[in-house]
């Protein structure tokens, strides 16, 4: 993929504020004809840096208010266990971000649940039964200051 140029950046920006824009809304805003914005856009779409399209959903108002961030230890860090962690991690749908971090702890996930019930049947069914797992220390968010999946392309 080439590097991104202003175009790309002002596509990228329009369709991070609203993945619903129409394709003639999105070449008025970045000052292309339709033909050749649809072909930055598949361009983008086909390299990866757009990776989809989603809806942003109020997790309090679909009845998973419960958001646990999990600091996740485990007993080696091989790359046969990192992938086999991934892979259980992957098939969670609690579990809405993961991260391999630096530091004292493996992993840093986000866990997505109804209420306290659900978080226990859930460390208990699937994270203390994955091979590898040395310790988890949860915190639980009181609440949700900024959330954005907007980057800040410069």
């Amino acid at each position: 993929m080439r590097g991104l140029d202003d175009i790309d950046r002002k596509i990228i920006a329009a369709i991070q504020g609203n993945g619903k824009i129409t394709a003639n809304e999105l070449s008025d805003r970045v000052g292309l004809s339709p033909s050749p914005c649809a072909r930055r856009v598949r361009l983008l779409e086909d390299s990866g840096v757009i990776k989809g399209y989603t809806a942003v959903i109020d997790q309090k108002k679909v009845g998973l208010p419960i958001s646990a961030f999990a600091s996740i230890k485990l007993e080696r860090q091989r790359e046969e266990d990192l992938d086999r962690f991934a892979l259980a991690v992957a098939r969670w749908p609690e579990v809405v971000d993961c991260y391999l971090m630096t530091g004292q702890r493996d992993y840093l996930m986000r866990i997505v649940v109804r209420d306290l019930e659900a978080y226990e049947r859930f460390i208990k069914d699937k994270l203390t039964r994955l091979d590898g797992v040395a310790s988890i220390e949860t915190s639980f968010a009181l609440d949700q200051v900024k959330r954005s999946e907007v980057l800040p392309l410069e």
